[in-house]
């Protein structure tokens, strides 16, 4: 199984952009985004549940960005609106069976980062 992230670029603030993350080889039950930013904890962003779509954010994203699924694709995005320095990461996606959770700990298969940087 291999989640394929994509997206990411330089922006500046107030700018948008959209990742995406695609799964091969299976579906799971929920989809995460986390981000990591230098000498910083990875932190969750965003997490849908893939059977309706039921999603939540961190408190720092909400109104701002959004997660959402493709089935025909098996790909989740994350649009992100109105972009802020402090949302410079590293970008992961990440996918588990069973319920939508926030922690990374929780997740075992993991995409390969993608770097967003958004300048002032």
């Amino acid at each position: 199984v291999q989640l394929q992230a994509s997206g990411g670029g330089l922006v500046q603030t107030g700018g948008s952009l959209r990742l995406s993350c695609t799964a091969s080889g299976r579906t799971f039950s929920s989809y995460g985004w986390f981000r990591q930013a230098p000498g910083k904890e990875r932190e969750f962003v965003a997490v849908i549940r893939w059977s309706d779509g039921d999603a939540y954010y961190a408190d720092s994203v909400k109104g701002r960005f959004t997660i959402s699924r493709d089935s025909a694709k098996n790909t989740v995005y994350l649009q992100m609106n109105s972009l802020k320095p402090e949302d410079t990461a590293v970008y992961y996606c990440a996918a588990k069976y069973g319920s939508s959770l926030p922690s990374p700990r929780f997740y075992g298969n993991w995409g390969q980062g993608t770097q967003v940087t958004v300048s002032s």
